[in-house]
Formats: C-alpha cells, sequence, structure tokens
C-alpha cells in the first residue's frame, strides 16, 4: 500500500517514528473479519451454543465476535433470520458506547447502510423511537432492508438534508448518532480504494460538511440529551479540533468522557488511545475524554469516538407535531382482525389504534410516532402487510419483526435442512406436513424467516425475491 506522501509525514509526527511503523506495518495484514449478534432476537449465550462459526470475542463489544476467515457467515440462513450483522469491530464501537434506554427517541442522522442503526435498534429493545436518516435516497433503501431483516419494528426511515430534519424535530431526541462523512483514514486497509478518496477531497472538505451537520444535530436533541459524534479517521481536524469547535459555537453542550471512568483501565488495555490535544493546532486539554482507535492497537480499523451531553437548562426551540391520521378498527381487514386476535405478542407493538393504511399498505405506528408529511419517508412504522378486498398479505418486515412463539401457525426447518436454502432462493418445496390453511410464518431453528401460504394442500412460497439468497 502507497501512502498519499502528505498523510505519512502528517502520521509520523502524530505518532511518532516508532509507533508509526508499527501502523505501516499493520497495514500489510488483513483486516479482521467480525459479526455483531442481534440481541433484540437472539442472547449471546443462546448464540454461542447455536453458532456454527469458529468465533472469539470482541473483547470490548458484548455482542461482537471475530469469525474465521473459512466461514461464510453471509452465506448462512441465520444471517437471512437477522441474527447478525457483519461490521468490522472498530465500526461496532460508536452504537455500544451510546447509552440507549428504553424508550429513549433516537436519532441516527448519517445512518446508511444501517450497521450502527441494527444496534441502537437492538438496544431499543422494540420500545421507543429509531428515527434513520440518510441523504441518499439509494443508500437509505440498503438501511431500511438490514433494519428489517434484523427485526426493527419502531422505526422512522427518512432520506433528507439535516436542516430539513432540524426544522421539524427541533429538541425531539434524548440520543443523537452522528457518525458523520469523513475522510476515511481508519479505512485504508480495509478499502485501499478510499486512499484515491482522500487524495481529492483531503480533509478539509469533510470537515466542513462535519460543520454543517452537528449543530443542526445539536437543534434536535432535547435538554439532557446525549449526542455522539464519530468519524473512521485519523485526522485531528476531522476529530479534536471539530469538537472544540462545537464547543465553541455551541456552547449548550459539554463534553463527556466517552469511556466511563471505571472502565477507562480495561479500554486501555484493549488498545483504546484517549483523545490527542497535543495533535490539535490549538491544544484543549478536555478533548482526552475523546477516544481513539488504531489498526496497530487492536484487531480493528481506525475510529475517533466524542460524546456530548446538551445542558438541562438549554433553550428548547420549536415543537414537534404528533401524528394524525390513525385508522378505526372496524376499517380493517377481515383476515388481518382475525390474525390480530391469535396472536401472543410479548408487548404492545400492534396496538389496532395506532393501525394506518396506506394505498392498500397496513403499518403498525410506534407510540411515539411524530408527523412525517412534507418528508421523504422510506418507510414509518413496522410494515404489516397489505390489505386487498377484504384479504391480508403479511409481508416479509411483518415476518422479521416477530418471534417464532407470537404466531399462531409455524413452519419450523432446521439449518441444516436443504429445504431452508431452497425457500430462502424461493424454490417450490414438497412440504408432507399437515398444515392449517393460510399463512404460515417460516422459521429456521424457531427463527422467522418469511411467509408460505397453505391453500389446498400445496406450500406457495412467498419469501421476498429481492431478499432472495444468490
Amino acid at each position: 500500500m502507497v501512502l498519499p506522501q502528505t498523510y505519512e509525514e502528517r502520521m509520523r509526527k502524530q505518532l511518532g517514528e516508532s509507533e508509526f511503523r508499527e501502523y505501516e506495518a499493520c497495514l500489510t495484514k488483513r483486516a479482521r473479519s467480525a459479526l455483531r449478534v442481534n440481541t433484540r432476537k437472539i442472547t449471546t449465550d443462546d448464540w454461542t451454543a447455536l453458532s456454527p462459526f469458529t468465533m472469539r470475542r470482541v473483547p470490548w463489544i458484548a455482542n461482537g465476535y471475530y469469525y474465521d476467515d473459512t466461514d461464510a457467515p453471509s452465506k448462512h440462513p441465520y444471517y437471512y433470520a437477522g441474527l447478525y450483522y457483519l461490521q468490522e469491530p472498530s465500526a461496532m464501537t460508536p452504537a455500544n458506547l451510546l447509552p440507549i434506554e428504553p424508550g429513549d427517541r433516537v436519532l441516527d442522522l448519517c445512518a446508511a447502510p444501517g450497521g450502527k442503526s441494527t444496534e441502537l435498534a437492538a438496544k431499543l429493545q422494540g420500545t421507543g423511537l429509531l428515527v434513520a436518516n440518510d441523504i441518499s435516497a439509494t443508500r437509505a433503501k440498503a438501511l431500511l432492508k438490514n433494519l428489517e431483516v434484523f427485526g426493527a419494528t419502531n422505526i422512522l426511515v427518512i432520506s433528507e438534508e439535516p436542516n430539513q430534519l432540524a426544522n421539524r424535530f427541533a429538541g425531539y431526541f434524548d440520543k443523537i448518532l452522528v457518525d458523520a462523512p469523513c475522510s476515511g483514514e481508519g479505512m485504508f486497509r480495509k478499502q485501499p480504494a478510499i486512499i484515491k478518496n482522500w487524495e481529492q477531497y483531503g480533509t478539509e472538505y469533510y470537515n466542513n460538511l462535519q460543520k454543517s451537520i452537528l449543530p443542526k444535530a445539536v437543534e434536535m436533541l432535547k435538554p439532557g440529551g446525549m449526542l455522539l459524534y464519530s468519524t473512521c479517521t485519523f485526522s485531528a481536524m476531522e476529530d479534536e479540533e471539530t469538537v472544540a469547535w462545537l464547543l465553541k459555537n455551541c456552547p449548550e453542550m459539554e463534553l463527556l468522557p466517552v469511556i466511563p471512568t471505571e472502565k477507562a483501565g480495561d479500554y486501555a488495555d484493549f488498545g483504546f488511545m484517549t483523545g490527542r490535544p497535543d495533535w490539535m493546532e490549538e491544544q484543549l486539554e478536555e478533548t482526552r475524554k475523546c477516544a481513539r482507535l488504531f489498526p496497530h492497537r487492536l484487531e480493528g480499523e481506525g475510529h475517533f469516538i466524542a460524546l456530548f451531553r446538551k445542558r438541562e437548562d438549554a433553550l428548547s426551540y420549536g415543537r414537534t407535531e404528533p401524528f394524525r391520521g390513525y385508522s378505526r378498527t372496524s376499517e380493517l381487514p377481515g383476515e388481518l382482525t382475525e390474525l390480530l386476535a391469535k396472536l401472543r405478542l410479548r408487548d404492545d407493538r400492534i396496538d389496532p389504534s395506532r393501525i394506518v393504511i396506506r394505498e392498500e399498505r397496513v403499518y403498525a405506528m410506534p407510540q411515539d410516532m411524530p408527523a412525517t408529511n412534507g418528508l421523504r419517508v422510506l418507510r414509518s412504522g413496522w410494515y404489516l402487510g397489505d390489505a386487498k378486498k377484504g384479504r391480508f398479505e403479511p409481508s416479509q418486515a411483518f415476518a422479521m419483526g416477530l418471534f417464532s412463539d407470537e404466531y399462531p401457525a409455524v413452519y419450523n426447518l432446521r439449518a441444516s435442512d436443504p429445504d431452508t436454502v431452497r425457500y430462502l432462493k424461493c424454490e417450490t418445496l414438497e412440504v408432507t406436513e399437515n398444515m392449517p390453511e393460510g399463512n404460515v410464518l417460516v422459521c429456521v431453528d424457531s427463527y422467522p424467516l418469511g411467509f408460505a401460504r397453505v391453500k389446498g394442500g400445496s406450500f406457495k412460497n412467498r419469501y421476498l425475491p429481492g431478499w432472495r439468497m444468490m
């Protein structure tokens, strides 16, 4: 790997000659592969017992695991069941360190493709609301799919610029994650093509983007709320100096230790470095509260993380309008009304009074859903299926948001059963098991994959073609 000369010179100065040689040497080694378990669907203990892979824990991520390069987790049925997300270990860290509590309203402002959003959703455990946004509509579609595979139901997925969101969500969120666009220096080993992008744009271009995004995030944060800012770059301009800039320009914000004081020693043992005020043009000692991850210090790539809190006495401007327009229970299709009576849900994810029907599509809205008129919305709430002439056709997203013991009719396959792969490839199955007519939830080892419809003894595969295993 040939590093840009100006980048190499800066890194030598930042790290010192000896540590720079360690960093340079690590770039010749393979990046480690890892997965993060979806704790909304499965506990880490159950995953350890179930996993078919050779794994060991990522020491600073409770639900993170390195897997062997000989494994192919993206081709396994458990991947399609949403039991885990493939993500490099350093990238797992920002969502892991944002202290989510049940019932929180959470915003992932720069969310695609969804690695961090899926963890935020899992930490919410079906409560509160996750708003996942990406300015690119194409990337937001990938974000939506990943959230639905993960079984996230309390979601609002949108594609808007931050200033448009700030106009609508002033003082609304308890927690906000800004994994900002950056020069990507921490990903040079994993994605060497980023080096060309760095040479074209450098760091100042992205720093200007970061400074345009962060104040809008501050506007959307409640007094007392927390904002986690992260990048995958080593540039002090984009990291510590951006933290200092935000503190100066948004005096209602204060910097918190991103690593709790009582755990600082453990994280140092993991290979974490504190923020480096000595790398700044104008040093701010407080930036030591931030955290840095380097690939030569731990088994992961590069990241920078800072945690802010909005002061309790900060003024909150504007008011977010509540959602209006829930349909009446009597308007629901007969098949859906019958199904709702049979479901054994563990919570109130589907409250008939919060069900909305738009152009035949049926959605169950989270309790805290705000008004969305005028926004570019890809998904609001849990997409249950389609209402057609009194009938109800359940959706793929509905299946993924369920637990197998919640649905009245289940067809359970084993991961080793060839029919599991056939189902995921949308092929016809020869099913001899006697099942009641209607929609059946197809599972792998009791984890939902999708639906099939049984009628007249036939078993019609209804796995979503756009998601099929290739």
